[in-house]
């Protein structure tokens, strides 16, 4: 296998012979993101506005630009009855063990051009079943700040619906990326503000994207 199809080969199949290294990769990455995570949570002052939008709709989809995925983690560190999607690329098994280690139910190993068609229908039928999940629209590779539509459409087929998150943090890190990353550091303050529940449907779905950009 040469580099540049190993680049793209799949965490579920890398050559037994590289396996052991992976796991060490994915396991000793997704340890040391949560001991910070953690680090950053239980010394940053959280403020969450409009939590109760999430309490009165338990099961349902949360958005929120990929630039605040870092924030995301480090103030949403348990996580109940969750099933998320992930890129199936092998470099991202850190990410598929920190997702375990947050407490969600299922990784669904799926992506655009990475059989993201079949792992979206295996999301909206967890969703369909009382799960939640969340999603980054302008992910994974951009443009930043411009939201795709795929989280609409699994929204209308499950019937569940898109809870925008708009981020704060009072010290953080810009990572140069194409998504502008923010990496929160210690001893911020952090807001969460929940915007009002968006319920999908065929008919209303231009203008549920306009309104679901707006919130985030």
């Amino acid at each position: 296998m040469n580099r540049s199809s190993f680049s793209e080969c799949h965490v579920d199949e890398v050559p037994l012979i590289v396996k052991p290294f992976v796991c060490i990769f994915g396991y000793g990455i997704a340890a040391l993101g949560y001991l910070y995570c953690l680090i950053v949570h239980l010394t940053s002052r959280i403020v969450y506005i409009n939590r109760e939008y999430l309490e009165n709709f338990p099961n349902h989809i949360i958005c929120f630009w990929h630039r605040y995925v870092f924030i995301y983690f480090a103030t949403f560190l348990r996580h109940h009855s969750h099933v998320w999607m992930q890129h199936p690329v092998w470099f991202m098994k850190p990410s598929h063990v920190f997702l375990r280690l947050i407490g969600v139910r299922k990784v669904i190993l799926g992506s655009t051009g990475h059989s993201g068609r079949e792992a979206a229908d295996q999301l909206v039928a967890y969703l369909r079943q009382g799960y939640s999940t969340a999603i980054m629209p302008d992910g994974p590779h951009g443009p930043p700040f411009v939201m795709k539509k795929g989280a609409l459409y699994i929204s209308i087929q499950s019937h569940v619906p898109i809870i925008p998150l708009r981020f704060k943090c009072s010290r953080a890190w810009q990572i140069r990326h194409w998504d502008e990353r923010l990496w929160p550091l210690p001893f911020s303050k952090i807001t969460i503000e929940y915007g009002s529940p968006v319920q999908i449907t065929d008919d209303n779905l231009e203008q549920a994207a306009e309104i679901i950009a707006h919130a985030l």
